[in-house]
């Protein structure tokens, strides 16, 4: 019994000694514990101090910033060469209500508003009521209706500026133009090439404004910069508002009366590359370019590719004059049909002259001789050949500064077979866009040379990094080529003559490929090129009328009324010296 009180005594004395373990671990881990605490506090207490004491400029210049906002930022504008504004920003407002800040009620509100808004104040009521932190009352609302409902002074009622780029002049030069839309920011045309320019501004002015969009004035604060939009810088194009009018105008004839697929209508000046006119069909208006199909946008005559047919024969016998292959006084074994493989290649009016014999280099583009071009290209190597349809500038891009231009197709000349070589001669073995035969023609035109083709006008600066000049071939060649031209138009039937103008032009037609590039439609791609006055070229024209319908489809009978239109009317606007005389 006395064993079993000891070890009882001993039981109760090691409970003791643990209870009184654990509350000395428990006061320690109290003690940590108030210290951590106290130092949080202590930390807390001397960054407050510091922050609001010692450190006051930093939190003081991060509030600013945060109030600070930049003044509205506008794009240049678009001018012609003579000054016609063609884009322009013009600034718009957006209505909203911000619920948390009414102070009157939706009907209230609504009652006021409606006939400044114009809209049902039923409708307004049902909008204002909505339970959303911002209400949308109404979008793109002009300055003037703006003013009205300031006046009002309704602090729930706040209203986003903003600017919409709009196209005083509607469809005219659009595909040059383009668009821009500012939500996305998406552009395509010049304001897509020239947007560095348009979007330029050297110094924008900085003020603070609350919550509510409101300016913060102080004594630093410009009155002036706080309320006048900054713009970019203004760009000048080479195009001519009124070439450009009568290009748009009688190519839509056309279209109309053959009921055409497409068209285009290019005019350059080529002694220095300038564009004063490009008109392409489908038109459409870039103020509402959202409502315009993929088909409508698209600069097709940059994008494109299709066989050039009989204007291609300039190319060939100018290249075959440069090579010394042929001359001025050259003639031509014109057979009416030629084999090359298995192919036999006929003239157009085979069936009316089945065998025109001996033909001089007029003859050839009076009548568009096929086998007399097949005949030059095959004098010519392939690889000479290639070299020189090269130097005009196929098979790569001009450089013209607008979006999305092609290279073309022109395959190697080791890859070229017979047939290639010799369908090349009249337009088929090569495939071009509109604005390369325009730069390649325009070579013949400018003593051999072929400047860089731009919408843009340049400062002496820019235009020195930007326009390439490449001598194509000699000027003395380039001028017998332009004689050749003229000759033909003057001694033959074509509907271009004009008894105050030479002229150097020759027509082309080509069947149109398949899509797929596999085969040929049954429509036709008829065409014109040519410059004037031909002593001394200042406007190259070049038209091109896809699917004609209707009729005799040919260049001749397509695109060459549109040709002459149009030139009779530039001459007049351009005031050209005449250089034909009776």
């Amino acid at each position: 019994m006395g064993s079993d009180y000891n070890s009882s005594q001993r039981n109760i004395k090691n409970a003791v000694f643990q209870k009184n373990i654990k509350n000395t671990l428990f006061k320690h881990r109290l003690t940590i514990i108030q210290l951590i605490f106290l130092i949080a506090i202590l930390t807390f207490v001397v960054y407050l101090f510091c922050i609001q004491v010692l450190d006051t400029r930093k939190f003081r210049v991060k509030a600013k910033n945060q109030r600070r906002a930049s003044a509205f930022v506008m794009r240049g504008d678009i001018y012609d060469r003579n000054g016609i504004k063609l884009a322009t920003d013009t600034v718009y407002y957006d209505i909203f209500a911000r619920r948390a800040d009414y102070v009157h009620e939706p009907e209230e509100l609504a009652k006021k508003l409606a006939p400044i808004l114009k809209v049902s104040q039923y409708d307004l009521t049902e909008k204002l009521r909505r339970n959303t932190s911002m209400v949308a009352l109404k979008k793109n609302v002009d300055r003037h209706t703006k003013d009205q409902i300031a006046k009002l002074n309704l602090r729930e009622i706040p209203m986003d500026k903003k600017s919409i780029r709009t196209y005083p002049q509607g469809t005219l030069a659009a595909h040059v133009l383009g668009y821009y839309n500012f939500d996305a920011d998406v552009a395509s045309g010049v304001e897509l090439t020239a947007a560095n320019k348009l979007e330029s501004v050297e110094k924008t002015a900085t003020y603070e404004m609350t919550p509510q969009g409101k300016v913060i004035y102080n004594i630093t604060t410009d009155p002036v910069a706080a309320t006048k939009p900054v713009k970019g810088k203004d760009v000048t194009l080479t195009i001519d508002a009124a070439v450009q009018h009568v290009c748009e105008k009688e190519l839509m004839k056309a279209i109309q009366k053959f009921n055409a697929q497409r068209g285009a209508v290019i005019v350059m000046n080529p002694r220095n590359g300038e564009i004063l006119a490009y008109a392409v069909y489908p038109y459409f208006d870039p103020n509402n370019f959202k409502q315009a199909t993929s088909f409508q946008i698209k600069n097709w005559t940059l994008t494109d590719v299709f066989p050039p047919g009989s204007t291609f024969k300039t190319i060939t016998v100018a290249s075959a004059i440069e090579l010394g292959k042929i001359n001025r006084y050259s003639k031509i074994n014109d057979t009416g049909k030629i084999k090359v493989g298995w192919w036999t290649i006929k003239n157009y009016d085979y069936a009316r002259h089945p065998n025109p014999g001996m033909i001089d280099l007029v003859y050839l583009f009076e009548h568009s001789s096929n086998v007399a071009s097949v005949v030059i290209a095959q004098m010519m190597g392939r690889h000479e050949y290639y070299d020189m349809l090269k130097k005009f500038g196929f098979g790569e891009k001009t450089g013209i500064d607008l979006p999305a231009e092609s290279v073309g197709l022109l395959k190697n000349p080791s890859r070229w077979d017979a047939s290639d070589h010799a369908t090349m001669g009249y337009g088929y073995g090569s495939s071009v866009t509109a604005i390369q035969m325009v730069s390649a023609v325009s070579a013949l035109a400018n003593d051999g040379v072929r400047v860089t083709p731009h919408v843009i006008k340049y400062s002496p600066e820019e235009e020195a990094e930007k326009i390439k000049k490449i001598q194509v071939m000699t000027p003395e060649h380039a001028r017998v080529v332009t004689d050749l031209l003229t000759e033909s138009i003057n001694r033959g039937k074509s509907p271009i003559k004009n008894p105050s103008y030479n002229i150097a032009a020759k027509t082309g037609t080509s069947i149109k490929p398949k899509e797929n590039g596999a085969g040929y439609t049954n429509k036709l791609y008829t065409s014109i090129v040519g410059y004037m006055p031909a002593t001394d070229p200042q406007v190259l024209i070049y038209v091109i009328v896809d699917s004609a319908q209707g009729g005799e489809i040919w260049g001749n009978t397509v695109a060459a009324p549109i040709f002459k239109e149009i030139s009779v009317q530039i001459a007049r606007i351009l005031n050209l010296q005449p250089d034909k005389f009776e």
